[in-house]
């Protein structure tokens, strides 16, 4: 059951933020809801298909998703929510 939870918030979370990702030019690459330890994360990686993603990037999206997400609710949990690239690893 949890399993089913994390999966349907991050499918919510994903039809809400790509507009926004793309927005900037972006590629929403993947949205993660996890638990470690005591405390929820939710982790949206972004790219970019003609560069690296930097710093501001990962701000710009981070700003532009916070408060419809807070809108939306989809997450009734306290998490931390983090911006990142998938890394060169992907």
């Amino acid at each position: 059951m949890a399993n089913a939870k994390k999966k349907g918030t991050a499918s919510a979370v994903w039809e809400l933020v790509e507009p926004i990702v793309q927005g900037f030019s972006l590629v929403l690459w993947d949205v993660r809801y996890v638990k470690e330890g005591a405390q929820w994360f939710l982790r949206v990686f972004i790219d970019k298909e003609d560069g690296l993603v930097d710093i501001n990037d990962c701000e710009n999206v981070s700003r532009a998703i916070d408060k419809p997400l807070d809108e939306l609710d989809p997450i009734t949990d306290n998490y931390i929510l983090e911006v990142s690239s998938p890394g060169v690893e992907r």
